[in-house]
């Protein structure tokens, strides 16, 4: 039997066979959220399922929340298939889930999903976020003998969020349980699972990244303003947690004697009013625009006219954004955090910051705004790391996973 590293864990693979036979594999996955609900982990989980449609003999069903108050079976293709579930989202609340959210979702999905694991026969579960759908996958391990899979992707990782602290403190010996009874447990950065193994120390975690779309987002550098020098956090949630106020404070600092400085923020979220308020105050508005939530599809434009991609967030996992801006080719600034320091090469493709420090974010700005030939060069290496990057890996490394855990159920 062959092995496969993934970061530093081994996992087993089947035999390459010489007849041809396909492995014929049924998965059935959960995440709460889904496009166009929530963020990275919707998107990552979109563009996952999406590779696995290519994938021959494996089978997906993917149980989600939906943006009504209706059930919808959808189709990706004729192997990969999206069953929502309404949990009382509509459009005016899609990128915030609160607890009453997950916890309704939770027990639509275990009914749900357990006359699907009736009428079907899967051969695991996987679920991003350990909780809540790490504790259906556990529920149906014991229920149906279903080894499981877990994915890591932030908020479910204790020590992550200050919005959680409290609630870490009671779901911790349950988060620590469900890693302990699943057949791989993997991050999607080497960050995040270092923050896991404080948790517990002895968790074997394996690391699969995010990955990125290499043909959509790429750099056009004939679309990149000339006459302004724009910055980007990218695509996401305007959370506390992205940071986004030291940004904004380091635009207002460097304004004076840089009059070409523009700031645009996609997204919407629960910090959108906070920081508006902040940008009025300190007489920013011609200068920091609010986009709104922009189509993913649509995004890449506005990262192809900026100069410059910038995060000081004060946690992340593997952030989609940041890759996103990878692949079109921008230099990143960023703190250390979640998985920034294994995309940013210092002072080749980027650098690091300091947390919640709005003049080290500026002064860093401040080397691209006066030497256009860093950025240029910054620019390339960017582009040269993402290509090493793809949704494809991503899906080959996952599918390569399932196929060793169930060859050796």
């Amino acid at each position: 039997m062959k092995t496969a590293l993934v970061s530093g864990v081994v996992f087993l693979l089947p035999k390459a066979g010489g007849n041809g036979i396909i492995c014929y594999m049924r998965v059935l996955f959960f995440n709460y959220e889904y496009p166009p609900l929530g963020g990275g982990a919707a998107n990552a989980t979109f563009c996952i399922l999406r590779e696995f449609s290519k994938v021959p003999g494996l089978e997906v069903d993917l149980v989600t929340s939906s943006i009504d108050d209706k059930v919808h079976v959808e189709n990706i293709s004729q192997n990969v298939r999206i069953h929502r579930l309404p949990i009382g989202k509509n459009a005016a609340n899609l990128h915030f889930q609160s607890q009453k959210d997950l916890l309704t979702y939770s027990w639509k999905a275990y009914f749900y999903a357990r006359k699907l694991i009736k009428k079907e026969k899967y051969d695991l579960t996987h679920s991003f976020f350990t909780v809540p759908c790490g504790f259906l996958s556990l529920v149906f391990k014991y229920q149906f003998n279903l080894s499981y899979i877990i994915s890591l992707r932030g908020s479910d990782v204790p020590g992550y969020s200050d919005r959680f602290s409290f609630i870490y403190n009671f779901l911790r010996p349950l988060i620590v349980f469900i890693w302990k009874r699943g057949a791989a447990v993997i991050s999607n950065s080497e960050g995040l699972r270092d923050l896991a193994r404080k948790s517990n120390a002895h968790q074997e975690i394996g690391v699969i990244y995010n990955g990125v779309d290499i043909d959509h987002f790429k750099p056009y550098e004939s679309i990149r303003r000339k006459d302004k020098f724009i910055i980007t956090p990218g695509a996401s949630r305007i959370t506390a947690r992205k940071g986004l106020k030291y940004l904004v404070e380091a635009v207002h600092k460097l304004l004076p004697k840089y009059p070409n400085l523009f700031l645009k923020i996609m997204g919407e979220g629960n910090e959108e009013e906070n920081l508006k308020k902040l940008v009025k105050d300190l007489r920013l508005e011609k200068q920091v625009e609010f986009l709104g939530r922009i189509p993913r599809e649509n995004t890449v434009g506005y990262y192809q006219e900026a100069s410059l991609f910038v995060m000081p967030s004060l946690n992340e996992g593997m952030s989609n954004a940041m890759l996103e801006a990878l692949s079109c080719g921008l230099p990143l600034i960023a703190t250390d955090t979640g998985g920034s320091t294994e995309l940013i090469e210092e002072g080749k493709n980027g650098f690091i910051v300091q947390m919640e420090n709005s003049q080290s974010v500026a002064e860093k700005i401040e080397l691209f705004l006066k030497d256009e030939n860093l950025r240029t060069d910054m620019s390339a290496a960017s582009r040269k790391r993402a290509e090493e990057l793809s949704w494809e890996n991503v899906a080959k490394q996952y599918a390569e996973l399932y196929r060793g855990i169930i060859r050796n159920l």
